[in-house]
Parts: structure tokens; C-alpha cells; sequence
């Protein structure tokens, strides 16, 4: 006896001593006992042409011998002793000639296991069938409702003098099926069942239906591996699966918890298709032939970053990879991420093939069997179900608040966790999951429309709230010449259960769970792009996510977490900039979130000054919302197909100036002479952090790729543009002379990005690229003394900052 099995075994024992016990596995003898007693009541009752029929609708049943007797004595006549234990009688009028009387049971009598609907309450095709003819028998017996899956009910005692036949043997039949629900569910799977297999399935005119009703009938009574067994023979027989569809319409019920241990451990043993599930993720792994590592890790892992081997700068691996790989005399470092990451060790679009491990690339793939056809069966038939029951927990929970949006996502948890588990089996499961995921077939298959199911109705519901939830979602406001790019689109569409999974990614703010389920199988080159794409199609919706955001800090780095790893590959990030205008996304993204916090700049004379800066002291900029996206940016920038195409682009240029625009003479410091000022402002701080991050850093991947004279005539592009907004930036804020008065010189900004960029791209002109001085400097000579007064204005600023006020101002009448 294994432990489940010694479990089972001392279950009557420990019983009697466990009355508080609310297991739901848990039927002790005092139940049976009931039942039985109860059941025997009924028969008598019968013979003196007074039937009781023990009704339990969906709810759980424990009762004591008090209640027992009880129920006993209400049988026999005398309905007030039910006031005893806490019932209520009701009187009700009926068109029989006979009276009916009800006694409700109080809900403190009842414990209920939740169990699946045996038969339908509609009388639909899902009707199970019992496996024997007295079970079928008793319509006017025992209640089929006893099978109802309910979490608070009542049962009701009901008594009638006509038109009654209540047996022994149903009595019976009842009580075997509480007996071996109970047994059931504590067999292990390895026990022998004495149950017999009888495996012949019913053929019926309206379709094909179960041979046994899983769970809840004397033949079902058979151990976890067996069902196990008996569904893979049936999927591997090709054809209708009425039996698997029986059980997935229990595992499944989204009425129900998914997180429910039970439901996930026969899912699991169903998957393992008569093996134990140990066994089956052992053959499979041995199938496993992956060239690529894609371990996914959370915040606060250690992980590696070799620059000699890395393509990307974002290239990163596990511990174990760059333990087996020589990196010896490499430029590397040991780091704690604080995003979260997956290893790219074997894959040669972020690093080189010489820096990969020992167990990963290509030339380490072995030549392995090929893979039994059935070997997985039962998991590409439970595959698109399984899947679509966690989009049905998102649907049920669309109504979330972001207070409630880590709740939601917890309660999948471990549904989540089973998926990555599957997922970690290796290269041939990962496949059949990424097949259902994709597949526009499959997301069809399991719309509300096409099933004919006992959860329809819940299933519509959900449905609606899913339509609700997409509509109310925030939608960009792109310019109007950039409305008809597809991932600007005003109404987001899904077509696959992928791209439905990315959109309530988006919507629960990135759950950790589900962005690591999600990231778990980017190994699969097809679903990569798959995903890269639905991840495109909705990016445009980030920045009011992370504006809507309690805590804007994590999910900054959830959102770096998964857009690193899809942008980190440059063909793949160069496909999407060419078939869904990635870097316009990008930038409108980007202006649409800044231009929210827009506030008069104040810069020389207010009066004249018609320029607009970013407002330092929002929280967008305090929170640094901004960074996924300048992160991003700065991302495909680094791959030099995806700058060559920024630089190529008159508009693309256009509008990043314009945002940097944005940046221009912001957070303005006004030099306080007459008082004391207590308390600094803060939002120094994020002013400079968001110069150095949105401007500097993508200003150096460009100019990384500018290193000859074969892209002169770019930089000599980028400098024009450049030279043409700062003329635009002078005109905005009125300055038409190169002198500031005396009232000017008590302010001062310290941004900008434009003069930075301006100065860069002349600099790496000259000194890189060959080009003379009187190729980029600007042609007009009163431009020149223009520029150079608000960069001068700031090295005087640093100046007086080290001198007392009376020095200061001796200094600044020298200066006038």
C-alpha cells in the first residue's frame, strides 16, 4: 500500500473522530449510515402507499443519527418532529389529487461536496448514463438531482400519498453511488480497482455519448490511472471522444474554482495517458531535442550578461548556461535583475554560437527516436480546452478593479503553474501548446456560438463581459495621418487564444503568472513572432495602463519583463517596424503620454513664450512611467537594420524631435534671493532622469551605428532636421537676440536634448565619418551666437551656484 492507499484504508477509522471535518472528500460512515437508514424509511414508506423522495439539490450532505431519526419520524407521519432540528414545513397546493408535504432541511445540516452535475436539469444530450438499469430506472425515485454541484443548499424531505414507487434496490443504488464517490476519491492510481472496465460506449441516434459518467456512478469506480487509460485508448482510436468530453465538461465547469487541486491532478493524470504522471513527463523529456534554453526568471535572480559573446545588449543567460559555457577572459557580469528575464543561450539572433552552453545550439541537438504518434494524444485533444478555461477565469473576472487585480491573478495560480509544467516537459509539448494557441480554428472552435454545452449559459455570460471589457478598454488618440496603422486601430480584434491571452495581460497589469506562462514558450520560433505581433497589435494601449497603475513601479518592470525578450531579436523586431510600423507605435505612444502633462514654459518672457514642456512634477514623471516605452526605443534601436530605418525616415525624425521638443527648457530654476527656501523641490530629479533615459540613451545607440563614411549623408540628414526644430524652438519661446537681461539671469533649466543632439551628431561627423565643419555647421551665421547662449547660460548657472549672493551679483554686472 502506497500512502493514498493506507489513507483510504484508515478513512473509517478516523471518521468517527472528524465530524467537524469539511473536507470535500471526506463521507463518513455516519453519512452512509443516514443514507441508508433514510433510504429504508422510504421503502417502508412506500408499502404503506406514502413515498418519500430525498431530494438533495446542489449542495452537500452530512447527516448526523439525531437528524437521521428525525428524518425517520418525519416519514413515518409525524412532520413536526422536523421543527427539532431547525426544518421549516411548507404546505403546497397541487393539481394531483394527492397533498404534498415539504420539509426543508436547514443549511447547517448540510456540507456539501461539490460535485459535477450527473445529469442535466434541461434534459439535454450531456445526460450521463448510468451503467446499471436500476440507476436508469429511477426517475421517480431518487432524485437525479443528488449528482447537482452546488456551494449552499438545503435538502427537502418530500412526502405523497399517489403515483410513488420507491425499491429497495434504488435505496441501494443510491447508497453504492455515495460509497464509491468516496472511495474514488481517495484511491490512489496506482491501487487495483475491483470495479469492472466495461468499456463499451453507447451509440445513440443524437450522437455519440459516455460509457461511464466519471465520477459519479457505480462504474466509475475505477483509480485515476485507469480512466487514464481508457481515455488514450479512446483519442487514440481517432474519432468522437464522448468519454474525454464527459470529463472536460467537469474539469472544465467554469463555474467552478480552477484552482481546484483535484480537478488539476486528474488533469494531470489524464494528460499521462495511463502512465503515472512521474513516468510520462519522464518519456517525454526524453524526447526533448530543443537547441535554445529560454529559462524564464522573476525579479531578483542572479543572472549573467556577457558583452564579448552578446549581439544584443540585453542578451542575458541563467547561472547553470554560462557555468557550462567558457567565458573565460570574457567581458562579462553578474547581475540582480530587477525586471525579470529568460536565458538566450542557444540562440544565435542575440548572442554568438562559441558563447553558447554545452546543452544548447544547434550543432548539440541530438538525433533522437522519433516520437510514438500517441505518445501525446489525450494532451492535443485536452489541449484547446484546457486553455480556454483559463481564459474563461479572465473573462469571469473582467469586472476586477486594479485593488483586485493581483487577487484574480492569484486565484489561477497553480492552473498556471500546471501550464508551465507542461510546458517545461520539453520541445514536443510546448508544441502542441503553442499549436492551440495560435490556431484560429481552435479559438472558433471554443466560441460561445458553436457549443452546445450545459455551461452555455455561463459561457455566453462570460462571453459578454469579454466584449464589455475590450470595449471599455483605453484606446490611443493617434494624428490623424497615422489612424489607419493597424496597431493604432481604435478596436481591438482577436482571432487566436493568444491574442486574447496578450489582451488581459494587458488588462490585470501583467500578471506575473501569466507573463511567465506566456514567456515560458518563446523557444518556438512560430509562436514567437506570433506573440511578438499581438503584443505590437496592443502596445499602443501601455501608456494608459501604466497611468491607470497603483503601483506604475512593478508593472514598469513586468512590461520590460516580456517586451525585451520579443525586441531583442533584430529580424524580428525589423519585421514588425516594416508590417506594423513598430517605431511610429513606438513614438506616438510615447508624445500621446507626455502631452498629457504639458505646461507653459517660462523661459525669458512669459508673456511671449508660447512653448510647451513636460510638467516635472506629475506623477507620470515622478513614477518614471515613461521608461517601458523609452526602454523599448532604445531596444530596436540597437539593432542597426532597425536605426537605418529611423534614419531614413523623414517623418519618424520628425516627430522624436518633436517630442524631444517636449523636453526643451523644462523644469525652469529660479534663483531665490530675497528669502530662505526650507525644502528643495524633488522634481529636479526626475527632470534630469528623464533627459538622461527618453533622450540620451537612444541618441547613443544611433550614433553607435554611424562609425564611417558610408552613412554621412544620414548624419547630415539628422543634423539638418535637427537644426530646423531648434529654429523652431527659438521662434516658440521668443528669443530673437543673443543677450539675456538681468531679470533672465535668475533662471535657468538645465535640458536640452536638442542642443545634445546637435552637438553629438556634429561631433561623430567630424571625428568619425570625415565630414568638414562646413558640412554640418548651419548655414545662416546669426543661428550660431542663438544656440550658443542657453548651453553658456548654463555653465554661468554652476558658476553662482558656488558663490555668495553679493559675489554673484558683482559677478553678473561684470557679465551685463
Amino acid at each position: 500500500m502506497d500512502e493514498d492507499e493506507n489513507n483510504l484504508a484508515n478513512s473509517d477509522m478516523n471518521n468517527d473522530d472528524d465530524d467537524d471535518d469539511t473536507d470535500v472528500d471526506d463521507f463518513d460512515d455516519d453519512l452512509l449510515a443516514g443514507v441508508e437508514v433514510a433510504m429504508a424509511a422510504a421503502t417502508a414508506a412506500s408499502l404503506v402507499e406514502s413515498d418519500v423522495e430525498i431530494v438533495t439539490s446542489p449542495s452537500n450532505l452530512s447527516i448526523s443519527s439525531a437528524t437521521v431519526n428525525n428524518v425517520i419520524s418525519a416519514t413515518a407521519g409525524d412532520v413536526s418532529d422536523m421543527r427539532a432540528v431547525g426544518g421549516s414545513i411548507s404546505e403546497s397546493a397541487s393539481s394531483e389529487p394527492t397533498s404534498r408535504t415539504t420539509v426543508d432541511l436547514p443549511s447547517s445540516l448540510l456540507e456539501l461536496r461539490e460535485l459535477e452535475p450527473v445529469t442535466s436539469r434541461e434534459g439535454n444530450d450531456n445526460e450521463a448514463l448510468a451503467s446499471s438499469s436500476s440507476m436508469a430506472s429511477t426517475s421517480t425515485g431518487i432524485s437525479s438531482s443528488f449528482g447537482y454541484t452546488s456551494l449552499t443548499s438545503a435538502a427537502s424531505v418530500t412526502t405523497s400519498s399517489s403515483n410513488i414507487s420507491v425499491g429497495l434496490n434504488n435505496a441501494n443504488t443510491k447508497l453504492n453511488f455515495y460509497r464509491n464517490l468516496s472511495r474514488s476519491t481517495k484511491t490512489t492510481p496506482d491501487s487495483s480497482s475491483e470495479a469492472a472496465v466495461d468499456g463499451a460506449s453507447s451509440s445513440c441516434s443524437g450522437g455519440a455519448k459516455p460509457s461511464f459518467c466519471f465520477g459519479t456512478s457505480s462504474s466509475s469506480l475505477r483509480t485515476r490511472k485507469e480512466v487514464a487509460a481508457f481515455i488514450n485508448a479512446e483519442c487514440c482510436r481517432g474519432g468522437p471522444t464522448p468519454d474525454l468530453n464527459s470529463i472536460m465538461d467537469t474539469l472544465f465547469n467554469p463555474s467552478t474554482l480552477i484552482d481546484n487541486p483535484d480537478n488539476i491532478e486528474w488533469i494531470r493524470w489524464l494528460i499521462a495517458g495511463g502512465r503515472t504522471p512521474q513516468e510520462f513527463v519522464k518519456i517525454v523529456r526524453s524526447y526533448d531535442n530543443h537547441a535554445k534554453c529560454g529559462l524564464v526568471w522573476v525579479p531578483h535572480v542572479v543572472a549573467y550578461r556577457c558583452r564579448t559573446c552578446g549581439i544584443s545588449p540585453c542578451m542575458s543567460i541563467c547561472r547553470d548556461c554560462f557555468k557550462k559555457g567558457n567565458h573565460t577572459n570574457h567581458d562579462f557580469n553578474m547581475f540582480l535583475s530587477q525586471a525579470g528575464g529568460a536565458c538566450d543561450c542557444g540562440d544565435t539572433s542575440v548572442m554568438k554560437a562559441e558563447g553558447f552552453c554545452s546543452d544548447h545550439g544547434i550543432n548539440n541537438r541530438v538525433n533522437k527516436e522519433p516520437v510514438p504518434a500517441n505518445l501525446l494524444a489525450v494532451a492535443e485533444a485536452i489541449m484547446p480546452k484546457l486553455l480556454f478555461r483559463l481564459l474563461q477565469h479572465f473573462r469571469e473576472h473582467s469586472d476586477a478593479t486594479s485593488q483586485t487585480f493581483n487577487l484574480a491573478a492569484h486565484l489561477c495560480e497553480e492552473f498556471t503553474n500546471m501550464l508551465i509544467d507542461l510546458n517545461n516537459m520539453g520541445e514536443i509539448m510546448r508544441k502542441v501548446m503553442t499549436r492551440a494557441l495560435i490556431s484560429k480554428e481552435v479559438y472558433s472552435c471554443n466560441d460561445v456560438s458553436t457549443l452546445s454545452s450545459r455551461h452555455t449559459k455561463v459561457l455566453r455570460r462570460n462571453r459578454e463581459k469579454y466584449e464589455e471589457a475590450v470595449n471599455r478598454f483605453p484606446r490611443p488618440e493617434p494624428p490623424d495621418d497615422y489612424k489607419d496603422l493597424p496597431a493604432l486601430g481604435a478596436k481591438l480584434e482577436h482571432a487566436t487564444l493568444l491574442e486574447e491571452f496578450i489582451f488581459w495581460t494587458f488588462k490585470f497589469e501583467f500578471p506575473q503568472n501569466l507573463v511567465c506562462f506566456l514567456l515560458n514558450m518563446l523557444p518556438d520560433q512560430d509562436y514567437k513572432e506570433h506573440l511578438t505581433r499581438t503584443f505590437v497589435m496592443h502596445y499602443s494601449r501601455i501608456p494608459s495602463v501604466l497611468e491607470m497603475s497603483r503601483d506604475p513601479d512593478t508593472l514598469s518592470n513586468r512590461v520590460v519583463h516580456m517586451s525585451v525578450q520579443l525586441f531583442s531579436n533584430e529580424s524580428l523586431a525589423l519585421k514588425m517596424v516594416k508590417e506594423l510600423s513598430l517605431l511610429h507605435v513606438m513614438i506616438i505612444s510615447l508624445r500621446l503620454m507626455m502631452s498629457k502633462i504639458l505646461i507653459q514654459n517660462t523661459l525669458h518672457d512669459p508673456a511671449k513664450n508660447f512653448h510647451f514642456v513636460i510638467d516635472c512634477t506629475r506623477q507620470v514623471m515622478k513614477d518614471h512611467c515613461y521608461w517601458p516605452l523609452v526602454s523599448d526605443f532604445n531596444n530596436v534601436l540597437s539593432h542597426e537594420s532597425v536605426a537605418l530605418v529611423f534614419l531614413r525616415d523623414d517623418n519618424l525624425i520628425d516627430m522624436w524631435f518633436q517630442f524631444l521638443s517636449m523636453l526643451q527648457g523644462m523644469n525652469v530654476n529660479v534663483r531665490e534671493t530675497a528669502s530662505h527656501v526650507e525644502f528643495e523641490p524633488n522634481s529636479y530629479y526626475a527632470a534630469f532622469s528623464c533627459e538622461l533615459e527618453a533622450s540620451a540613451y537612444p541618441m547613443w545607440s544611433i550614433i553607435s551605428h554611424l562609425q564611417d563614411g558610408k552613412h554621412a549623408h544620414l548624419a547630415k540628414k539628422i543634423i539638418n532636421d535637427c537644426v530646423t526644430t531648434l529654429h523652431e524652438w527659438l521662434d516658440a519661446i521668443y528669443y530673437q537676440e543673443p543677450k539675456i537681461s538681468q531679470e533672465e539671469m535668475l533662471q535657468a533649466s538645465f535640458h536640452f536634448p536638442l542642443h545634445r543632439y546637435l552637438a553629438a551628431f556634429v561631433c561623430q561627423a567630424v571625428t568619425k565619418m570625415g565630414m568638414s565643419l562646413s558640412e554640418v555647421l548651419p548655414t545662416r551665421s546669426y543661428i550660431l551666437p542663438l544656440l550658443m547662449m542657453h548651453p553658456l547660460r548654463v555653465q554661468t548657472a554652476l558658476i553662482f551656484a558656488f558663490m555668495t549672493a553679493p559675489q554673484a551679483q558683482a559677478k553678473l554686472n561684470s557679465i551685463i
